[in-house]
């Protein structure tokens, strides 16, 4: 290790105060006026954009961060959930694109958690989802009208999506499996009444893209998993018309990201082996062109349309990054993919350690990919092996300020995909279901060998760390694994998978029975073996805990009775509180928490 440096110029610092670009996006009825989510006065917040000028006009200032929003098709209202303090559980207001007060658009109803507001093109139809005590609504509003229940579902849903003339609402919904396995369902919104399913039958799931831009066009792009991947299709509910596009020659998982204005061409984005390729495909001919852009990460999985479209003057817009540098939102030829420009920079960081590809095998033979930054010199190093958030998301070469920070300091750093990561397979994802905090705990015992076989980490100086679902591996590891590692530094993290579900928010209530497969009552065997509460009294390394005081995904009440029964077995635990939900939108408050790693790791190795 190299010494601590945590003076006000050290490097590590500078990074995170990089203002990254989370997303940008343009009113698809009005393309001059733009939406982006940028911490560029250091915490994220929603931004109101002028496109032809770059300007950005701040447009929330909420204490806790606002990172999503969405805008409306002509351009004059943003809209976002808000919530109390981070607790995600409130409702959907809208502010004027020139500024002002929030309008809440639902002031009779209840309090609800959400994932997804969405409006038709033509901005006629606006619709979300409010999930309850009683399920998972769908909800429709149009011309200023109080908003309307479409449909409601006891299980999983997301939607919906809405049709160029808000006609069509399509729903992703798993009441049909109780799993994460999801049909897609269509709806006619003056009716509510039920028109089209497509589902291909039990162990397959589907996913909606938008419809077409066309007027009158009710075609949908989707994906299905028949072939063990994400592939993409065109659907039309009314008719329905099914064409799954030819694309056999393309490894790996492969999503319809969005059509050109004139739905002559679609953008195809490939993740295979963690790593991002565009295509074009144009409707008519089947041709398929691989896109010439730079390598790194395209979007960042907040939404695929976020993450990369077509703009009327023919160009596409794509937010983009590396391990290196920070996110911005960058102009690519629309024919060749080839770079043309930034449109929305980040800042300027202190040059990193650029992160390379690696995989090896767990301990039953499966490959484990991963992602591999190490500081200067020759190795063994004191070596930090974190595991991500989901667990249905991939770790990518993300710019990561908290990983360049460990490498600063001498340390190796590995980020594994462990068995629940997407794009690996729907096997490699589903090999959790119904068991999770098992072979995921396996791929991190076999990462920790593959380090210290490979000269890379000091086999008694290795760190586990995450958040979210990645710091409850961090405690699982801790408990199921007590030998392998010199302490853990967990993040908003799952301690008691019970007592969690009492506690949090209704969608993801909903997304717990999806990977258990049913409630704590009705699978109590699986929730107690995969809770870290279980094992605690088997935990020898010291363990660090950061975690919001309002937060409805991991609430508190869970990881306080963690705390007490790890102090009942004499065990060394450190839990730091912070007032926000599920994580921190603030740089300050970032640097505050690397700092706080950075001081444990140095107390526990010496």
């Amino acid at each position: 290790m190299k010494p601590l440096n945590l003076t006000p110029d050290a490097p590590w610092r500078a990074r995170f105060h990089a203002a990254t670009i989370n997303f940008a996006v343009m009113a698809q009825a009005n393309p001059a006026r733009g939406l982006v989510s940028t911490n560029r006065d250091g915490i994220h917040q929603l931004y109101a954009w002028e496109v032809a000028t770059g300007e950005l006009r701040q447009l929330t200032h909420v204490a806790t961060g606002k990172p999503r929003g969405y805008i409306s098709a002509d351009g004059q209202w943003i809209y976002y959930h808000n919530d109390e303090a981070g607790n995600e559980i409130g409702h959907y207001v809208r502010v004027p694109f020139e500024g002002g007060q929030p309008q809440d658009i639902t002031p009779e109803m209840q309090p609800y958690s959400s994932f997804l507001l969405s409006q038709s093109a033509s901005g006629r139809v606006s619709g979300f989802m409010a999930a309850g005590d009683g399920g998972f609504g769908i909800y429709t509003q149009s011309d200023g009208a109080a908003p309307r229940l479409l449909a409601h579902f006891n299980q999983l849903c997301y939607g919906p999506c809405l049709s160029q003339d808000g006609q069509i609402a399509v729903v992703e919904t798993a009441d049909r499996t109780g799993t994460l396995d999801r049909s897609l369902v269509a709806y006619d919104v003056a009716s509510g009444h039920l028109i089209a399913e497509l589902w291909d039958g039990e162990g397959f799931t589907h996913s909606f893209g938008p419809f077409s831009p066309i007027p009158g066009d009710m075609r949908l792009l989707a994906t299905t998993t028949r072939t063990g991947f994400d592939r993409p299709l065109i659907w039309n509910p009314r008719t329905g018309e099914r064409i799954d596009l030819p694309l056999d020659g393309i490894p790996g998982d492969v999503t319809a990201w969005g059509w050109s204005p004139d739905a002559e061409r679609i953008l195809l984005c490939q993740i295979h082996q963690s790593q991002f390729q565009l295509y074009l495909y144009t409707v008519a001919t089947g041709q398929v062109t691989r896109l010439n852009h730079p390598a790194g990460v395209i979007g960042n999985g907040f939404s695929d349309s976020y993450g990369g479209y077509f703009t009327p003057q023919g160009e596409l817009y794509v937010t983009w990054s590396d391990s290196v540098h920070p996110a911005r939102l960058v102009a690519l030829d629309g024919v060749t993919g080839d770079l043309k420009r930034t449109v929305l920079s980040a800042r300027e960081v202190p040059a990193g350690r650029k992160w390379r590809s690696v995989s090896f095998p767990s301990t039953d033979g499966v490959t484990i990919q991963g992602w591999l930054g190490t500081p200067e010199g020759d190795g063994p190093f004191p070596t930090i092996l974190e595991t991500h958030g989901g667990p249905t998301a991939v770790m990518n070469e993300y710019f990561t300020p908290s990983a360049q920070a460990w490498i600063d300091h001498g340390f190796a750093y590995l980020t594994i995909n462990y068995r629940g990561s997407t794009t690996f397979g729907k096997d490699f994802e589903k090999a959790i279901w119904g068991r999770l905090g098992s072979v995921e705990v396996e791929d991190m015992a076999a990462a920790r060998d593959w380090l210290v076989s490979e000269g890379i980490a000091q086999a008694d100086s290795i760190l586990i760390t995450g958040w979210s679902y990645g710091g409850y591996l961090t405690l699982q590891g801790l408990g199921k694994r007590p030998d392998l590692w010199a302490g853990g530094m967990a993040g908003i993290a799952i301690a008691d998978w019970t007592t969690m579900y009492e506690d949090q928010a209704d969608t993801l209530r909903g997304y717990q029975r999806a990977l258990f497969g049913g409630t704590p009552q009705e699978k109590p065997e699986a929730h107690r073996d995969s809770s870290p509460i279980t094992y605690a009294g088997a935990v020898r390394a010291p363990v660090l805990v950061i975690q919001g005081s309002n937060d409805t995904r991991c609430p508190p009440r869970q990881m306080r009775l963690y705390e007490d029964v790890m102090r009942q077995h004499g065990k060394d635990i450190q839990i730091h509180w912070f007032e926000a939900g599920h994580g921190s939108n603030a740089v300050d408050q970032q640097i505050e928490h690397m700092e706080i790693l950075l001081r444990f790791a140095y107390r526990v190795l010496g």
